[in-house]
């Protein structure tokens, strides 16, 4: 480690612009920016690696804090309603969970998810699918290939009607839903999901 980064001691408004960017602590946007030498994107990466290590860590705490946010297409014929659940009352009031809300429900708007995740899906129905794309699976091919299409079928139908597997419909890189929150969630700390969520369109 060199001795600018020993040395080097953060100027309070470069620790107030790490935290309004990251929603991390005072301490640890300090410690970042000090052990990067006062450079801002090394400090982020820094905060964002340690986020997603503490949140492997935190799987199992309850995240009973959050907003419900909403979002209202153009013309107001099409809305929706999310749920989502943080664990402190202090990163539900942040300007990077509530971004998150947000592109959330303009997500739900834009591609008409039916559920959060696969577990809320009723066990009948993921039988039922699987048994149509069975009967659909090409004569004359090995049981290994038949299987490989079926699961192939299953997945993309799973990325059509759950959130957290479709295409995040703001990313360019093919980001799912799912990676969308687990990089928020890494930059801030503390476990974040989706609760519930639902879409309304006029005259359904």
């Amino acid at each position: 480690m060199s001795s600018s980064q020993t040395t080097y001691r953060p100027r309070a408004e470069e620790v107030k612009s790490l935290r309004e960017a990251t929603q991390a602590g005072m301490i640890e946007c300090r410690n970042a920016l000090a052990e990067a030498g006062g450079d801002f994107e090394k400090a982020k990466a820094k905060l964002a690696a340690a986020g997603a290590e503490k949140l492997a860590k935190k799987a199992e705490r309850t995240a009973n804090q959050g907003l419900v946010e909403s979002y209202v297409h153009a013309g107001g014929k099409i809305a929706s309603l999310i749920e989502v659940n943080c664990e402190t009352d202090f990163v539900a009031r942040g300007e990077k969970f509530a971004g998150l809300a947000k592109d959330l429900a303009m997500q739900i708007v834009a591609m008409s998810p039916l559920y959060v995740d696969r577990s809320a899906i009723p066990e009948p129905m993921i039988a039922e699918k699987k048994a149509e794309f069975e009967s659909q699976a090409p004569a004359g091919k090995s049981p290994e290939v038949k299987e490989k299409i079926i699961t192939g079928k299953l997945e993309k139908w799973f990325g059509d009607v759950c959130l957290v597997d479709q295409p995040f419909v703001k990313s360019d890189s093919g980001q799912t839903v799912a990676e969308l929150i687990a990089s928020v969630a890494g930059v801030l700390g503390e476990k974040i999901k989706v609760k519930r969520f639902a879409r309304f369109a006029l005259g359904e």
